[in-house]
């Protein structure tokens, strides 16, 4: 075999699993919003629109990715199945937690016009 058929040459660049790594950059990135809604209350209610598109954007990008990055682990031998797994099963949970805090910010809005009208 050769040293480009093995992938430990020049163009061994070219065997890594690019998608599962992509799948799990997005899936980190959403956590970390999702870390940073938790710690900073106080910028999610003001920013909590862009907050909120980041966590859905980050999900919804890494879950085509998992399912590319475990399908191109297949073909490479199980190379970065488990990172394509973690980043799609993430995605998933980024999307399902966007949709919550969509809801968690309608309902305050709600519940604050509520108060506002009561008053």
């Amino acid at each position: 075999m050769t040293e480009v058929a093995q992938g430990t040459g020049a163009a061994g660049a070219a065997t890594r699993n690019t998608p599962a790594r992509v799948s799990l950059w997005a899936a980190v990135l959403g956590v970390g919003l999702i870390v940073g809604i938790f710690l900073t209350p106080m910028f999610w209610l003001l920013y909590g629109g862009f907050y909120t598109f980041l966590v859905f954007v980050f999900g919804v990008v890494a879950i085509p990715a998992g399912h590319l990055g475990r399908r191109r682990g297949k073909r490479l031998g199980g190379r970065d199945r488990g990172v394509a797994l973690f980043g799609l099963v993430t995605g998933w949970i980024l999307v399902l937690s966007a949709l919550l805090l969509v809801l968690a910010y309608a309902g305050l809005l709600a519940g604050l016009a509520f108060l506002t009208d009561s008053a």
